[in-house]
């Protein structure tokens, strides 16, 4: 049991997606596996390497099947924090929106940024390893692309047109870095998609909000959220600032983390991230301390 250390639940991005999701959301979660198939119209997690479409809301489902697995091994949890799509996932799993809502929202959200990565025809994403968030912005505007995410120490993702990435790639290299490029079909996180943000908050403005049972770090404020509609639309453009949040989650007292998400992704940032951190990831059935 957590319910003694002061602990922070985090709901993890649509790149944690593993084998076996569905059997976690059907066993856990019943009731979103058939509204997800509805709301889908068709069967997420069977598609969920073609498109953003599909992997949004199967890893929204498995992240909340997963909290409903450990919750009651968690205790109250005092902060919820998510990346990128699990900003939605911790918002939800915290009670400021309604489960339903939150996975409509996730549909529309994943719909949105697929068609903009089709319409754009190129998009995409690169890993770069061992840069420093100087260094990389450095990089990014002499390439013209965007940072998209920070994710710890020496892990940031570039976003942008792949000519350019390519280009990028090789002065990264030149510089001693390691840069991966990412099997994604859009440049998320970067301007490209900002035809999808007025949409997206018109949808959030008509969701309606719930006090919180905990406070909610906002990932691309890297502070606790205050007006949920405009952070959530204006999120679609601006870089995640993974690192900066799980600093701040340290400085408010959170002493342990627990990622429920499908994969453990956020568990192996979480130690890069804060020294010293006690960190647990979903494993099974139960709780275990990350690797």
């Amino acid at each position: 049991m957590l319910d003694t250390t002061p602990t922070a639940v985090l709901l993890p991005g649509q790149g944690s997606q593993v084998p076996g999701m569905r059997d976690t959301v059907a066993s856990a979660r019943p009731d979103l596996l058939e509204a997800v198939l509805a709301l889908v119209g068709d069967d997420p997690f069977e598609h969920i390497d073609e498109s953003t479409r599909f992997a949004q809301p199967a890893v929204f489902c498995a992240s909340l099947a997963g909290w409903a697995r450990v919750a009651d091994d968690v205790g109250s949890p005092v902060a919820f924090a998510g990346h990128s799509l699990g900003e939605l996932s911790a918002l939800a799993v915290a009670g400021v929106l309604d489960e339903l809502d939150a996975l409509r929202l996730v549909v529309l959200r994943g719909r949105l940024m697929a068609e903009l990565g089709e319409a754009r025809d190129g998009g995409t994403m690169l890993a770069v390893l061992g840069a420093d968030p100087e260094q990389a912005a450095t990089l990014a505007e002499s390439h013209g692309v965007s940072l998209a995410n920070d994710n710890a120490p020496g892990q940031v993702v570039l976003s942008g047109a792949p000519n350019d990435l390519r280009a990028l790639r090789e002065d990264a290299r030149a510089q001693g870095l390691r840069a991966i490029p990412l099997d994604v079909s859009g440049a998320f996180r970067s301007p490209q998609m900002a035809p999808a943000v007025e949409p997206f908050r018109a949808a959030l403005a008509d969701v309606p909000l719930h006090p919180p049972r905990g406070v909610v770090f906002s990932g691309a404020t890297a502070r606790p959220f205050v007006d949920p509609v405009n952070e959530l639309a204006d999120a679609l453009v601006a870089p995640v600032r993974w690192r900066e949040t799980m600093s701040a989650l340290a400085d408010s007292g959170v002493r342990a983390y627990v990622d429920v998400g499908p994969g453990a992704v956020l568990a192996k940032l979480t130690p890069r991230c804060v020294a010293d951190a006690a960190v647990l990831s979903l494993h099974g059935t139960a709780l275990r301390l990350a690797a």
